[in-house]
């Protein structure tokens, strides 16, 4: 299992990081890996919500099929999945000072085969982990 985890600040509130977050669809701003991501249902985004993921990572593309499995004012974890991985993307938020600080976790967990790749994955992933936190920070202050 490949896992990252990033903690950083932003100038914003909390309840302005999570209206922002819920949106997946939004990761193709600020997750250097996404290539593509698109709402797959209608209506408010809740618990269960899902998004088609396309992501780029070495050069290969691979689809996940990303649910929204928890949405609260300080939490929120999204669960993708395809046959070779599940990617669980949980992201803690917190009031610090005037600001946000926001806690990203990922755990990468491979299936079958694929589970051989981890091991020579997981310094890919913490680059990306190093990425996504600079993007994600630069977005969300503009904001």
């Amino acid at each position: 299992m490949i896992t990252v985890q990033r903690t950083f600040l932003v100038q914003k509130s909390p309840d302005v990081v999570v209206n922002y977050l819920k949106d997946f669809s939004r990761a193709q701003d600020w997750d250097p890996g996404t290539k593509t991501c698109t709402r797959e249902d209608a209506g408010p985004i809740a618990e269960g919500s899902t998004w088609h993921n396309v992501s780029v990572v070495r050069g290969r593309e691979t689809e996940l099929t990303y649910r929204l499995a928890r949405l609260e004012s300080d939490h929120l974890t999204f669960v993708g999945k395809n046959k070779t991985a599940t990617s669980t993307d949980d992201i803690a938020i917190s009031p610090a000072g005037t600001g946000t600080s926001i806690t990203y976790h990922v755990d990468i967990e491979f299936h079958g085969l694929a589970k051989l790749a981890g091991p020579f994955l997981q310094s890919e992933f913490e680059h990306l982990g190093d990425q996504t936190e600079d993007q994600l920070t630069r977005i969300i202050n503009a904001l």
